[in-house]
C-alpha cells in the first residue's frame, strides 16, 4: 500500500524559511524555520494581511520594501512563475522592553505560485533567506556590499536569532534532501531561465530544467556526459570552459555568447545567443565536484541590440556626415573670394577622405581646355594648381559622361577602359584612382571636381554622395562669393537695378522677417514700405499660411535648392490673380523670391488650349467646307450638259465657273496659311467696289446653300451704286463667310435678310437669321480663331472655326468692323460688317471671264503643251485654240522632246510633276536645243511655295503658274510673246 507523503510535516519539518499566503495577500502558514528567522509566532501571524503582520517601520519608511514585496508576489501571481526579488532591506518588529522596536534584517526572497488541481494559483510560498550576516548596506549609496570575511552560519547567533551551527545545518538539509528533491524539480523547472547541474570530470548531467530542454531541444541528457549528450558542442570552447572552471574553481560569466545547437535530431545547427554562468559546486572536503550552470537565451535580445547597434552606428555616421556639412559651412560662409571657397573645401575633402589629391578645375567647352585653379595634397604630392589640359586627354568616353552630368568613378587607371592607354600619365603624377564630379548648368559642363588617390581604391558610395553634396556646396558657395564681389564692385547700380526691376523681389530672414521688398513687389503686393519692411511675413500675407506656398518656402529655406511656385492670390483691393514665385534661399539662411504677375500668361496659356480644341475641329471639318465652292460649278457644270443653250447662258455659266474657281484657289491659298491671314499680312489688290457687286457675288455662291436648306433669303440693297474702297474677292469672301455662317446655324426653312445701310461716312451691310442664336459665351469669340457652335453629328452645322475669324482680320485690314449680337440661344443673330465709304465713286472697268480674244496686233503662236494630266492637258488647249493659237498636246517629256525637235514651238507650257523626267529636266534640254533655246517657257504646277518658283527660274523658265492657272495672267504671257 503506497502511502503519500506528508507535506505539511515537510513543510514543517523542512529547514528552510516559508510563509503561504493566499492571493489575498492572508498568511495561511508559516513554518518553524520562517517563525524562527522572523521572531514571530504563528498566533502573531497567521490569518492577517502580510503587511499587517509584517508592518513598516514609521520611524524609518525606507527600511521596509514593502513595495518591492507587493510587486514580486503581483509578479508571482500573475505570471504563474516563481519570481526573486533584489537584495531587500526589510525591518522586522520585536516586542521589547520599551514596545515594538524593529530589527534591520537583509533578506533574499523567492515567491513561487503553488498551483490546485485545476492548475490556477491558489498560493504564494514565499521563501525568504536571511542573509544578514552576508551583508551591509550603505545608506549613503544605497547599495548592499557583502561582508569580507563573513561565516554564512556564524557559531553564535545573535539574540531573536536561530541557534544552528554548521553541522546541525548539513544534518537538517540531508534529511529533508531526499523528500524535497521532487518539490524542488518542480520549482527548479518553473525557473525562468535554463539551468542545469553537472557532475563529475566528465561534467554528466544530473539535473536539468525544462527551459534548458527548450534551448536544446528534447533528448536524453541525464547520466550522460556533456559532449555525450551533446555533441555538437565539439570544437566551441564550451567544453573547455567548463574543465577549466572544474579544476580552478572559478566561475565564469559569459555575455552574448554563440552557441551552435541541433534541437532535433538531423536537423541543421541552430545559431543562439546565451548569458552563462559556471558556478563551481564546492564538496566538503573543498574540493569541486560539479559545476552548476545558469543561464539564458538572449538571442532576440541579442540580434534586437545588434540591429539597434547598426542603428546608432548609421545615426553616428549621420552625425559624422552634418558635422562634416557643418564645418564645411561654417568654413566657406565668411569668405568672400572664391579662391579661398574651393581651397578650404578641397582640404576638407581631402582630409576627410584620405586621399592623395583633391583639385577644382573650370572647363572652357568651346575652347577644349580645363584649367585646374585651386587643389590640396597630402605630403609629397605635387600640386598641380595652375595647370591647363585639354579634354581630350580625358579620353571621349569620360568628357561624355561628365557633360551628361555623370559622376566619373575609376577605381583603377591601369584596369579601366576609359584611362587605360594614359596610365603612364596618370603615373607620371602619382594617380592610380579618380573620381569625378561634374558642374552643368544649362546644358554645358562648367567645372569638375576630382579626388585622386595613389592606389588603386574601390570608391564607395558613401564618398560619391560626400563629394558630389560638397560640390554642389561649394560650387554654390563660390557662385555667392562671386555674386557678393560683383555686388560689393556694383552696390549703387545693383541698387538702382533692384528699385527698377520688372519683377518683384523680397528678401526674408530665418524668422520671416521681410528685408527688402522692391518697388515692383510693393506695386504687385499693394502694400507701401512702411507696412511690409521689417514685418514678419505671416501676419501680412496670412493668407497663405498653410498652403503649398508655405510648405515651399519651408522646404527651400531648409534644403537650400530652388523651386518656382504659382500661387492664386486675392490683392488688398478684393481681385484675384496667378502670381509666379521663384524661390532661392539666402545666405544667411533664410529666403530670397522673385515674383511676377503671370495672370494674363495663364489666361493665354487657357486660351491656347482652347485654340487648340477648335484647330481639331477646324481639320475635321476642312474636307466640308472646302465643297462650298464647288457648289456653283457642279451646277454650272450639270447646266452645260443639260441643253443646248445660248451663247448668253453659255458666257454667264462659263463666268460664274471662272469665278468660283478663283475663289476657291484663294480659299486653298488661305487654309494653306491661316497664320498670315490672322494676322493682317494678306497684300489687298485695293480699287473702288460697289457694295451691290459685293452681295451679289457673295450671294451667288451661297445660293446652292441656301437652296438646300429651303431658307428665305431677303435683299434689301440701295438703289444707287456705293462704293468703298477694297479688295473685291476678299469683300466677297467676308459676305459670303457670314452668309454662310447665317444659312448653316439656321434651321431649314428659315429666314435670312442681308440689309445694306448707306451712311455718310460708312457703309452698313446687316445679316439677320433667325437660327439657333448664340450663347453670351460664345458671342464673345465668335470671331475667334477655330471657335464654332456645337455642331449636328453629320456636320452639316458647323464649319471651320476659321470663316469668322477671316471676317474679322479682312474687316480690319480694309479699315472696318465686324461685330455680332444675340439675344441668346434660339433667338437668332446678327452680323454687322462696317465698311468706310469712299467719297467720290469712279466705276471700274469690266473684267470678262472666258475665252480671250487676240488683240489686234496679236499674232497665232506655235504652243506645245506637255502634261499627264490627260483631261487637264486638253482643257487648257482648248482654251489656247479657241485665243486662235496653234496648240500641240504631248502626254510625256520624252515624247514633249521629240516634238519640240519636230515642230520647234515658240511658246511650251510644261507640267513640272512628270513621270520619268520631270518638268525642270525638260526645261533644262529645251534650252540645248537650237530651235527651243529662245522659246517663252511656262511652268505650270501645283507648287506655289518660293523654293518650288527658284527651282523653275534655275532650269530655265521664264514664268511660273500655279494650278488652277490665272486664265487672264497666261493669256497676258502670250500677248507679250508675240
Amino acid at each position: 500500500m503506497t502511502t503519500r507523503p506528508d507535506f505539511s510535516a515537510l513543510f514543517a519539518a523542512s529547514p528552510y524559511p516559508y510563509l503561504l499566503i493566499d492571493t489575498d495577500f492572508i498568511i495561511i502558514g508559516a513554518n518553524p524555520a520562517y517563525l524562527r528567522s522572523t521572531g514571530r509566532t504563528a498566533d502573531d501571524i497567521v490569518g492577517k494581511h502580510i503587511f499587517d503582520a509584517f508592518p513598516v517601520d514609521p520611524a524609518d519608511p525606507d527600511s521596509t520594501n514593502l513595495d518591492e514585496v507587493r510587486v514580486s508576489i503581483e509578479l508571482a501571481i500573475s505570471t504563474r512563475k516563481p519570481h526573486t526579488s533584489a537584495l531587500l532591506r526589510y525591518a522586522i518588529p520585536h516586542e521589547g522592553p520599551e514596545g515594538i522596536v524593529f530589527e534591520q534584517r537583509y533578506w533574499s526572497a523567492v515567491h513561487s505560485p503553488v498551483f490546485d488541481g485545476a492548475g490556477e494559483v491558489i498560493y504564494v510560498a514565499q521563501n525568504a533567506i536571511d542573509v544578514t550576516d552576508l551583508y551591509r548596506f550603505d545608506e549613503s549609496s544605497k547599495k548592499y556590499y557583502l561582508k569580507q570575511g563573513a561565516n554564512a552560519v556564524p557559531e553564535v547567533q545573535p539574540m531573536n536569532r536561530p541557534q544552528m551551527n554548521r553541522p546541525q545545518m548539513h544534518e537538517a538539509m540531508t534529511r529533508i534532501l531526499n523528500a524535497e528533491r521532487s518539490q524542488l524539480q518542480i520549482l527548479f523547472d518553473q525557473a525562468p531561465g535554463f539551468i542545469a547541474v553537472l557532475t563529475g570530470r566528465n561534467h554528466a548531467f544530473e539535473m536539468v530544467n525544462e527551459a534548458f530542454y527548450t534551448l536544446v531541444g528534447h533528448r536524453t541528457l541525464l547520466g550522460k556526459p556533456v559532449l555525450e549528450a551533446l555533441p555538437e558542442l565539439a570544437g566551441q570552447g564550451i567544453y573547455e570552459l567548463l574543465d577549466g572552471v572544474f579544476e580552478t574553481g572559478t566561475p565564469i560569466v559569459l555575455r552574448d555568447r554563440k552557441v551552435a545547437v541541433r534541437r532535433e535530431g538531423g536537423a541543421a545547427l541552430t545559431d543562439r545567443y546565451v548569458d552563462l554562468l559556471y558556478q563551481p559546486v564546492i564538496g566538503q572536503d573543498g574540493r569541486v565536484t560539479g559545476i552548476f550552470v545558469q543561464g539564458s537565451d538572449v538571442t532576440g535580445a541579442y540580434e534586437s541590440s545588434r540591429a539597434l547597434s547598426e542603428k546608432v552606428q548609421q545615426l553616428e555616421e549621420i552625425r559624422l556626415h552634418q558635422a562634416f556639412q557643418l564645418e564645411l559651412a561654417d568654413r566657406i560662409r565668411p569668405m568672400g573670394n572664391p579662391d579661398e571657397v574651393t581651397a578650404a573645401a578641397c582640404e576638407l575633402l581631402g582630409r576627410k577622405l584620405g586621399v592623395a589629391r583633391v583639385l577644382y578645375a573650370e572647363v572652357d567647352d568651346e575652347r577644349g581646355t580645363i584649367f585646374i585653379r585651386r587643389d590640396w595634397t597630402v605630403e609629397g604630392c605635387s600640386s598641380l594648381a595652375g595647370l591647363t589640359k585639354t579634354l581630350d586627354d580625358f579620353g571621349p568616353d569620360m568628357i561624355a559622361d561628365l557633360r551628361a552630368g555623370k559622376a566619373v568613378i575609376n577605381h583603377d587607371v591601369g584596369q579601366d577602359r576609359r584611362t587605360a592607354l594614359h596610365t603612364a600619365a596618370y603615373e607620371k603624377i602619382g594617380i592610380r584612382a579618380n573620381l569625378l564630379v561634374p558642374l552643368v548648368k544649362e546644358g554645358k559642363l562648367h567645372a569638375v571636381l576630382t579626388i585622386q588617390d595613389a592606389a588603386p581604391r574601390a570608391w564607395q558610395a558613401e564618398e560619391l554622395e560626400l563629394a558630389q553634396e560638397l560640390a554642389e556646396r561649394t560650387w554654390s558657395a563660390v557662385d555667392a562669393a562671386q555674386a557678393q564681389a560683383a555686388l560689393r564692385a556694383e552696390r549703387d547700380q545693383s541698387q538702382y537695378i533692384f528699385d527698377s526691376m520688372a519683377e518683384g523681389f523680397a528678401v526674408l530672414d530665418r524668422d520671416w522677417t521681410i528685408l527688402r521688398m522692391n518697388a515692383e513687389g510693393l506695386r504687385l503686393t499693394q502694400h507701401s514700405a512702411a507696412e511690409v519692411i521689417g514685418r514678419n511675413h505671416w501676419d501680412i500675407f496670412s493668407a497663405l499660411k498653410n498652403t503649398e506656398a508655405e510648405t515651399v518656402y519651408r522646404r527651400v529655406m531648409e534644403t537650400g535648392k530652388a523651386e518656382t511656385i504659382e500661387i492664386l492670390k486675392t490683392r488688398p483691393d478684393g481681385t484675384q490673380g496667378w502670381t509666379e514665385v521663384r524661390t532661392y534661399r539666402s545666405l544667411d539662411g533664410g529666403i530670397a523670391f522673385f515674383f511676377r504677375d503671370v495672370t494674363e500668361r495663364r489666361s493665354a496659356q487657357e486660351q491656347l488650349t482652347l485654340a487648340d480644341q477648335r484647330k481639331d475641329e477646324f481639320l475635321a471639318m476642312l474636307a466640308h467646307e472646302l465643297r462650298n465652292p464647288l457648289a456653283p460649278i457642279g451646277a454650272a457644270a450639270q447646266l452645260l450638259q443639260m441643253a443646248k443653250l445660248d451663247d448668253a447662258r453659255v458666257r454667264q455659266t462659263s463666268r460664274i465657273i471662272g469665278r468660283q474657281v478663283e475663289h476657291m484657289t484663294h480659299l486653298i491659298n488661305d487654309l494653306l496659311d491661316v497664320s498670315r491671314v490672322t494676322r493682317g499680312l494678306v497684300t489687298l489688290d485695293n480699287a473702288p467696289q460697289d457694295i451691290r457687286h459685293v452681295v451679289t457675288e457673295a450671294v451667288e455662291q451661297v445660293t446652292p446653300l441656301i437652296q438646300a436648306r429651303r431658307h428665305h433669303l431677303a435683299l434689301h440693297l440701295p438703289p444707287e451704286s456705293t462704293r468703298v474702297m477694297g479688295d473685291k474677292k476678299r469683300l466677297v469672301q467676308v459676305i459670303t463667310n457670314i452668309l454662310n455662317n447665317a444659312a448653316k446655324y439656321t434651321n431649314e426653312g428659315g429666314n435670312i435678310t442681308l440689309r445694306a445701310d448707306v451712311h455718310e461716312s460708312h457703309v452698313l451691310v446687316h445679316v439677320i437669321d433667325n437660327g439657333i442664336g448664340m450663347t453670351p459665351d460664345l458671342a464673345q469669340h465668335a470671331f475667334d480663331l477655330f471657335a464654332q457652335a456645337e455642331r449636328t453629328s453629320d456636320r452639316s452645322a458647323g464649319g471651320l472655326g476659321l470663316g469668322l475669324a477671316l471676317v474679322k482680320s479682312l474687316a480690319e485690314l480694309h479699315g472696318g468692323t465686324v461685330h455680332c449680337r444675340s439675344e441668346g440661344a434660339g433667338h437668332g443673330s446678327t452680323f454687322t460688317v462696317c465698311l468706310p465709304r469712299l467719297a467720290e465713286e469712279e466705276l471700274p472697268r469690266a473684267h470678262a471671264y472666258g475665252a480671250h480674244a487676240l488683240r489686234a496686233d496679236s499674232r497665232p503662236l506655235r504652243i506645245l503643251v506637255v502634261d499627264d494630266n490627260v483631261d487637264a492637258a486638253s482643257m487648257l488647249a482648248m482654251l489656247l485654240e479657241a485665243s486662235g493659237h496653234e496648240v500641240t498636246v504631248e502626254h510625256g517629256a520624252q515624247a514633249g522632246l521629240v516634238r519640240a525637235q519636230e515642230q520647234a514651238p515658240q511658246v511650251c507650257l510644261l507640267d513640272i510633276g512628270l513621270p520619268g523626267m520631270d518638268g525642270n529636266e525638260l526645261a533644262r534640254r529645251l534650252r540645248t536645243l537650237p530651235g527651243t533655246a529662245r522659246s517663252v517657257l511656262v511652268a505650270v504646277t501645283g507648287y506655289g511655295q518660293e523654293s518650288d518658283r527658284q527651282g523653275t527660274l534655275a532650269a530655265g523658265f521664264d514664268h511660273h503658274l500655279v494650278k488652277p492657272i490665272d486664265t487672264a495672267k497666261l493669256l497676258e504671257i502670250l500677248a507679250q510673246a508675240t
